[in-house]
C-alpha cells in the first residue's frame, strides 16, 4: 500500500434520489440536459467503505446505479493495485433506490457465492418473504445478517458500523442510518429520513467529522401535482436551520446533502446553492473521499 494512502476510505458513489439523473419518463429542464449530456447525469446515492489493506470494500446500498458503483469501488486503489473485491452490503431500507441493485447477484448476473448482507430483522423478513429477493437466499447468493440497532459491528481493526434507526415511510420494512467509526474520523450516512426532530443523533457528530444528509428537496414546489406530505423529507432550508443551532460554530463536521431529487435547484451553481454554502453547509458529489484510518 502506497505511503500516501490511508489504511481504510469512504468513497462516496452516488449523491441522486431513488429514480437518478435523469428521470424516467421526465422531460423537465434538468433531465432533459442529462439526457442530452451524458456528463450531466448522477447515480443514485451509495456510499463505498475501503478497506486498502485487504483489497477489499463494502457497499451501503445496492442501487439501480449497482455495475457501475460496483466497478468504481472495485477500481478505487492507487494503481497498478489490482481490482478490490466486494465483501458485503448494508442495506438502509426497502425503497427502490436502496436495494434493488441486489438483483445483480443472483444466477442471471454475477451469481456471488455466501455474499453477507446487513440489513434490519425487518428489511430481512421483506428479502425472505417476497420474490425474487427470497431466490438469493435460497440459491445460497447472499447470507443474511441481522443488524440490531445502536450495535458497533467491526468491519476490520478500528473500523466499526453502527446501524441509526430513523424515522421513514415504512411500507415494506424500517429504515437506518449508518454511523462508521475510525480513528481518523467519524461519518454520518443519512440518505432518507421524515424528520429530524426526536432522532437521537448523539455519537454522529465529531470534529473533522463527516455528515452525508437528506437533501432530496430544497423547498416544497419541486413536484407540481404532487403531494410532498405522502413522500416526506426535511427540506434542505429546514434542515441547515435545525442543524446550525446544533453543531460546533468552533469545528463542525463537514455537512453535505445527497439524494437530491432530480428537481432540486441544488444540482445547478445557482442561488440555493450559494445559500446553502454560505451557512457552512455544501453538496456532494461522486468521487469524493474521507479518510477514516
Amino acid at each position: 500500500m502506497p505511503a500516501t494512502q490511508p489504511a481504510f476510505e469512504a468513497l462516496l458513489l452516488g449523491v441522486a434520489q431513488d429514480g437518478g439523473l435523469p428521470h424516467a419518463g421526465c422531460d423537465c429542464p434538468q433531465c432533459s440536459a442529462a439526457w442530452h449530456d451524458p456528463a450531466l447525469r448522477q447515480p443514485v446515492a451509495c456510499l463505498g467503505l475501503l478497506d486498502h489493506r485487504a483489497r477489499r470494500f463494502w457497499l451501503i446500498d445496492a442501487t439501480p446505479d449497482f455495475p457501475a458503483q460496483l466497478q468504481m469501488a472495485k477500481q478505487a486503489g492507487t494503481p497498478p493495485a489490482p481490482p478490490y473485491s466486494l465483501a458485503g452490503i448494508f442495506l438502509t431500507h426497502a425503497h427502490i433506490g436502496h436495494y434493488t441493485g441486489l438483483i445483480h447477484l443472483g444466477r442471471e448476473a454475477m451469481n456471488t457465492r455466501h455474499l453477507p448482507l446487513h440489513c434490519t430483522p425487518s428489511m430481512a423478513d421483506f428479502l425472505r418473504g417476497n420474490a425474487p429477493w427470497s431466490a438469493l437466499i435460497e440459491q445460497s447468493n447472499i447470507r443474511l445478517h441481522r443488524l440490531p440497532p445502536h450495535i458497533p459491528e467491526a468491519l476490520t481493526d478500528g473500523i466499526h458500523i453502527t446501524a441509526v434507526p430513523v424515522p421513514h415511510r415504512r411500507e415494506f420494512s424500517d429504515t437506518v442510518a449508518y454511523l462508521v467509526q475510525g480513528p481518523d474520523r467519524i461519518l454520518f450516512y443519512c440518505p432518507d429520513i421524515d424528520r429530524w426532530q426526536g432522532v437521537d443523533l448523539a455519537g454522529a457528530w465529531q470534529e473533522g467529522g463527516v455528515a452525508l444528509l437528506d437533501g432530496t428537496f430544497f423547498h416544497p414546489d419541486e413536484l407540481p401535482g404532487r403531494d410532498l406530505h405522502t413522500i416526506p423529507h426535511p427540506f434542505v432550508r429546514d434542515t441547515v436551520q435545525f442543524f446550525r443551532q446544533r453543531l460546533s460554530t468552533e469545528s463542525p463536521p463537514q455537512v453535505l446533502f445527497i439524494h437530491l431529487n432530480h428537481t432540486n435547484p441544488l444540482w445547478q451553481q445557482g442561488p440555493e446553492r450559494a445559500w446553502v454554502r454560505e451557512r457552512g453547509f455544501g453538496v456532494g458529489k461522486v468521487g469524493m473521499r474521507w479518510p477514516l484510518a
